[in-house]
């Protein structure tokens, strides 16, 4: 098997999480600043097999797009131009942040939270690829 790489992708951050070889556990992978995805995704798939990418599809609460849509969907079409022959998917990210937020706390990791706002970023993409994963995994016991 290959792995699935998890992309929340914001206008300064993009959090990057990723499976395993089995695609049993989600890891965070790093943070990167989101001038920079283009270059880190062709040096990380240039050493990975991946099989997919999952994008956070940003939504309000009420279901309907979030503006950060605007700088999300432009990345995910030059995506799939760059890699044709690579599935990109949009999932749902409706409240990873907070998640991840309440998570890092939790955690006692809440003042470093405070100054490195890319732990955030990246426990939101392991969660949004754990949430991916374990969604595909319901349906197909059904």
């Amino acid at each position: 098997m290959s792995r699935i790489i998890a992309i929340d992708f914001g206008k300064k951050r993009t959090g990057i999480a990723v499976t395993d070889n089995l695609q049993i556990i989600s890891n965070g992978l790093t943070t990167v600043e989101s001038k920079n995805i283009y270059d880190f995704l062709a040096d990380y798939l240039g050493k990975e097999d991946v099989e997919r990418i999952v994008v956070g599809y940003a939504r309000q609460t009420n279901g309907k797009d979030s503006d950060s849509m605007k700088f999300i969907t432009p990345f995910v079409n030059r995506l799939k131009k760059l890699y044709p022959s690579l599935p990109v998917e949009y999932y749902d990210e409706r409240y990873t942040s907070k998640i991840a937020e309440m998570s890092l706390k939790e955690m006692g990791l809440g003042k470093k939270m405070k100054k490195n706002k890319g732990m955030v970023d990246q426990m939101s993409a392991t969660i949004l690829l754990q949430s991916y994963m374990e969604s595909r995994s319901n349906m197909l016991n059904y």
